[in-house]
């Protein structure tokens, strides 16, 4: 496969070293296993644009890879594809694919790059039950998945999921739920910073402290030193 050949010949070690600890890859870390080649995010979706006519096995090929940059090389090829097609068949089948891949979009750049412009996108004008189903997953990065994606839907004024799903995943154990639901409602409170205020004044001294701070970090500081101090 030329993609694979290209961003293989990519390859460094020195880049694929800092990778392995960047994205928390010891014992007990939430990227335990994963393997790098080293190759920069640029050069990935500089391959991804050249191949976006890749045929779709070999576009699975790359997402089941045990190589963090060929999944995400695989996963840029997929969104390039979502975003250029205009027929409705082709664009469902992307979605299931991608769907269908979740255990192999094990990151959160992984997540974060991509599930906005998939699942965000193909939900825009469809029921978004499954969000809610996926918020409630065993798995961390499918939780994620369901928060990321409603940035999709901040972009476009529509913030009504954004703020039901931080609701149910409030009070989440893992660190990356806390950043993600800080970082939607941050987004959110953009469009509509009442909102995100009567969201906070809700919930703000008794939501984990992380997600605070994201959810806030744009506030002025005399305003931010009242959430953290609980003086609201």
């Amino acid at each position: 496969m030329k993609a694979r050949e290209e961003i293989r010949a990519l390859a460094n070690k020195k880049i694929a070293q800092h990778s392995l600890r960047f994205f928390k890859t010891d014992k007990g870390e939430y990227g335990y296993g994963d393997l790098f080649l080293g190759v920069r995010a640029p050069q990935i979706r500089s391959i991804a644009k050249e191949h976006i006519d890749i045929s779709i096995t070999d576009m699975k090929t790359l997402i089941c890879s045990k190589y963090h940059e060929e999944r995400f090389l695989g996963l840029i090829i997929i969104v390039n594809k979502y975003a250029k097609s205009k027929d409705r068949k082709d664009r469902n089948k992307l979605y299931e694919i991608y769907v269908s891949s979740f255990k192999h979009i094990n990151n959160w750049n992984l997540v974060d790059v991509t599930c906005p412009h998939i699942i965000g996108k193909h939900l825009m004008d469809k029921d978004r039950k499954i969000l809610y189903k996926w918020a409630r997953s065993d798995d961390l990065w499918t939780r994620r998945i369901a928060m990321i994606s409603t940035f999709w839907f901040i972009r476009r004024n529509d913030l009504e999921d954004t703020f039901k799903i931080a609701e149910k995943l409030l009070h989440d154990e893992h660190d990356l739920i806390h950043k993600a639901v800080g970082w939607m409602l941050r987004e959110a409170g953009k469009r509509d910073l009442k909102r995100e205020k009567t969201f906070l004044k809700k919930h703000y001294k008794t939501m984990p402290r992380t997600m605070l701070r994201y959810a806030i970090e744009k506030f002025p500081e005399t305003k931010r030193q009242k959430y953290l101090k609980g003086t609201i």
